[in-house]
């Protein structure tokens, strides 16, 4: 586990966000995007060569705590929790950082029941136990936290039962939540089909450039980020539509 501290010499009052995942796809575009609104952020994501780039680049326009690690190691989560207390508070937490589970994907009944395991200690157990750790630290006056959910979350599409059945338990964690924290926002956000790694090794060796970008799905989270909706689950389709 490695940690990076840049800093563009910028604190002044602004919004606190940690994001998981954010070395790449949607976590690297919302990233971005708050870095350009000056927001101080903490960031995550497996592999250290990448997220030092996504730090390096963003260093420029605001503060960035680098950590890199695996989100389902105690550790790790720790460390991400120490980053955000010495900045004095958070604002936001985007659980982005999941894990497919094997490619190409197996049916249920050919499911190996160490990669199940691994699929929902990455996908739900991880983002609750950063929950935990983090709630006392959700200092605004309404704190937000956003789980990166999927519409395999409410589909069945075959061979989707590890992914698919892991985010829908994630969104009934956001809904429990939100319901028994007021005050709080707590949301899950279905982004939609995206061009990205993950999205690549759910359709191993198939062209996948007619998705959309992940720079595209920002706005329509944005509108969670910014606005006053109330806890539940939101389809970055019907936010895009009001935006």
């Amino acid at each position: 586990m490695t940690e990076i501290l840049t800093t563009a010499g910028r604190r002044a009052a602004v919004p606190t966000a940690l994001i998981t995942g954010a070395s790449r796809g949607l976590g690297r575009a919302l990233a971005r995007t708050l870095a350009e609104r000056g927001a101080t952020l903490v960031l995550d994501a497996r592999h250290a060569a990448d997220l030092d780039a996504v730090a390096g680049e963003l260093a420029a326009r605001t503060e960035v705590v680098a950590i890199a690690g695996d989100v389902s190691d105690p550790a790790h989560r720790r460390a991400l929790a120490a980053a955000v207390a010495r900045l004095g508070g958070l604002d936001l937490l985007v659980n982005n950082a999941s894990t497919l589970g094997p490619s190409p994907q197996p049916a249920i009944a050919d499911y190996p029941l160490s990669e199940f395991s691994r699929v929902y200690e990455v996908n739900v157990l991880a983002p609750v136990a950063l929950i935990q750790l983090l709630l006392p630290s959700l200092t605004s006056p309404s704190g937000r936290i956003v789980n990166i959910s999927s519409d395999a979350a409410v589909e069945p599409y075959p061979g989707w039962g590890g992914y698919g059945s892991a985010k829908a338990a994630l969104d009934q964690v956001s809904a429990v939540l939100g319901a028994e924290r007021p005050d709080l926002h707590v949301y899950a956000f279905d982004p939609g089909d995206m061009r990205t790694d993950m999205h690549q090794q759910a359709f191993p060796g198939e062209d996948i450039s007619d998705r959309p970008e992940p720079e595209t799905v920002v706005p329509a989270l944005l509108r969670l980020i910014d606005g006053d909706l109330p806890s539940g689950r939101y389809r970055g389709a019907d936010l895009a539509v009001a935006v």
